[in-house]
């Protein structure tokens, strides 16, 4: 399998990455992975097996951490997400791989610089805005099954303790990325190809979740974060320095 399929080993690499960030900090597997696949396959092929991560790895966790989701939230951020997907479909579909690869590296790079330099912090009082998230977090996870940057500026923009912030960003993934496989199916883009490669991906993706839950209990959130937003950084200058 592994001689048939050289790609094989480097995608349960990038899975097993991915998928310990989004266990220890509640995001990232599409952040993460979805760069580095495209290096090995097509990013119609990335998009949709990020996707079947997330929803695994959301699944996972909700078994777990149910009780500290802020339900309210959740739902304010998903049913606006429902009708950004398939303006994301259209992107994906129809607009070159090249401009999706640049788009996508600018994203990544001011998601990451606005993390690790930001100094003014506005605070929301209330979910009244969550809607404006929503909405363009489904453009993004239609187009790269990256629906976590406008998230993770909400949540803390909100003031979410961690505990609440991990759990309710699961609460929004685990059906937000359900409906995006739903739109990747009605397009043609879950082959067997994308199945197959998720076959293989469960296992690591399960330890991943396992470590990452030990991690999240042991390690310094704060400077863990810092390396993981320098680290896609690096993935976002990556991705524009092959596009040119």
């Amino acid at each position: 399998m592994f001689a048939a399929d050289p790609a094989i080993l480097p995608v349960l690499g990038i899975v097993f990455l991915a998928t310990l960030v989004r266990s220890a900090f509640g995001f990232g597997v599409a952040l993460v992975a979805v760069p580095l696949l495209a290096l090995f396959m097509p990013i119609q092929i990335a998009v949709p097996l990020a996707t079947l991560l997330s929803i695994t790895v959301a699944g996972l966790i909700l078994a777990q951490d149910w009780r500290k989701v802020h339900a309210r939230s959740a739902w304010y951020l998903i049913l606006p997400t429902l009708v950004g997907i398939p303006i994301g479909l259209l992107v994906l579909t129809e607009v070159s791989p090249l401009v999706v690869k640049v788009a996508m590296a600018i994203v990544i790079i001011a998601f990451s610089g606005y993390c690790l330099l930001g100094r003014w912090k506005p605070h929301l009082p209330n979910d009244k805005s969550a809607w404006a998230f929503g909405l363009f977090a489904g453009v993004l996870g239609g187009a790269y099954g990256m629906n976590g940057p406008p998230l993770v500026v909400y949540a803390t923009l909100r003031g979410w303790t961690p505990e609440h912030f991990r759990a309710t960003l699961q609460g929004y993934f685990l059906p937000a990325s359900a409906a995006g496989m739903c739109g990747f199916w009605a397009a043609g883009l879950w082959v067997p190809e994308v199945t197959r490669y998720f076959l293989w991906s469960l296992p690591p993706a399960v330890i991943a979740v396992l470590i990452g839950r030990v991690a999240n209990q042991r390690m310094h959130a704060d400077d863990f974060v810092r390396y993981v937003h320098i680290g896609l950084i690096g993935i976002g200058v990556l991705l524009l320095v092959q596009s040119v």
